[in-house]
């Protein structure tokens, strides 16, 4: 799904013109892309958590080479979903 899919619901669901509803989603997505960049986790209430997490740096292997190679160390994203978000979920698959 796209930013445009997504805005595209919010004006049939809400009743806001299409430019707003454009608006209102790439402003959601900018606090929690700022926070996220700021190092806040950001949790959505029955749908899940993004998390910014530190990883070290660490010794890989280059697939190609199969030589030694040190991996940076970078800071990642990562998204767990609620236990409602879950449910519903499996709740389709039965």
């Amino acid at each position: 799904m796209t930013k445009a899919e997504i805005a595209k619901i919010v004006h049939e669901r809400v009743g806001l013109s299409k430019k707003e509803s454009a608006q209102i989603v790439e402003a959601v997505l900018d606090v929690v892309r700022s926070s996220l960049v700021n190092g806040e986790d950001v949790k959505l209430s029955g749908f899940g958590h993004f998390m910014v997490r530190q990883k070290h740096a660490r010794r890989g292997r280059n697939p190609k080479t199969g030589g030694d190679i040190t991996i940076a160390p970078r800071t990642v994203v990562s998204f767990r979903a609620s236990q409602l978000l879950k449910s519903r979920l499996n709740e389709d698959e039965a």
